[in-house]
């Protein structure tokens, strides 16, 4: 019998038969993992097992390559975001997101601590200037991490307004000349420089969305709706 323990954060739930449930969670040592929960669909469990949920979760399985059977104790809910129409939609895209970037069983500590400190901060203003620092750090993990430093042209870090869409690295102002308009412009708030507003955050959203979807093994499709959801959201705002 295999065995370990772990804290995680709930990404999703679906019923299993007629009492139990599939979890999928984002964990610190043992990343994106499911499991059974015998009694999940249950009332009792109902008020546990939301998403963002923070879970203390002990996995058993006969087999590594089992689903195994999650047993699960509340340690933190976050049903108190639950009201505010954007938060949830971050935390939606938020599990969306980590369900299509990260393979399953696959570590990522780096990453976790920083879901779990976006997913905290989601009660407070300004959390979508964190997500869009997120979303750059989950390029880092497919592979690609944008390089804004200097410009790509020049090698200065001066005036850098633009981003290529085909090599993710940053262009000056004057560098960029007749070529500006295929060219992302590079907003602040993807340089981490002062307050951010939601268009700004929108724009920085296209950028990184524009090489998710590149470089994510998505076979074609789309990234989520649920952040597509969230996008318009920041519009309407």
């Amino acid at each position: 019998m295999l065995e370990w323990r772990d804290e995680g954060a709930l990404l999703s739930v679906r019923r299993h038969g007629e009492s139990a449930a599939i979890i999928e969670v984002f964990t610190a040592a043992h990343g994106r993992h499911l499991g059974v929960v015998r009694g999940g669909a249950s009332r009792r469990h109902a008020p546990v097992l939301q998403p963002g949920a923070q879970l203390d979760l002990t996995w058993k399985a006969r087999l590594d390559d089992h689903m195994g059977a999650f047993t699960v104790e509340p340690l933190r809910a976050r049903t108190g975001i639950f009201g505010d129409r954007l938060a949830l939609a971050g935390l939606n895209a938020i599990c969306a997101m980590l369900h299509v970037v990260l393979p399953e069983r696959e570590p990522h500590v780096g990453l976790w601590r920083e879901s779990i400190e976006l997913m905290d901060a989601l009660a407070a203003p300004g959390w979508p200037a964190a997500y869009l620092r997120w979303e750059m750090r989950l390029l880092e993990e497919a592979g690609f991490g944008l390089d804004l430093t200097r410009c790509a042209v020049t090698g200065s870090r001066e005036d850098l307004a633009f981003v290529s869409p085909k090599t993710g690295r940053a262009v000056g102002r004057a560098a960029a000349g007749d070529w500006a308009d295929r060219l992302f412009p590079l907003p602040l708030a993807l340089l981490g420089q002062g307050p951010a507003s939601n268009p700004e955050v929108r724009q920085g959203l296209a950028i990184t969305g524009h090489f998710l979807a590149r470089e994510l093994p998505l076979a074609g499709r789309p990234l989520p709706e649920a952040r597509a959801r969230l996008i318009d959201l920041l519009a309407r705002g």
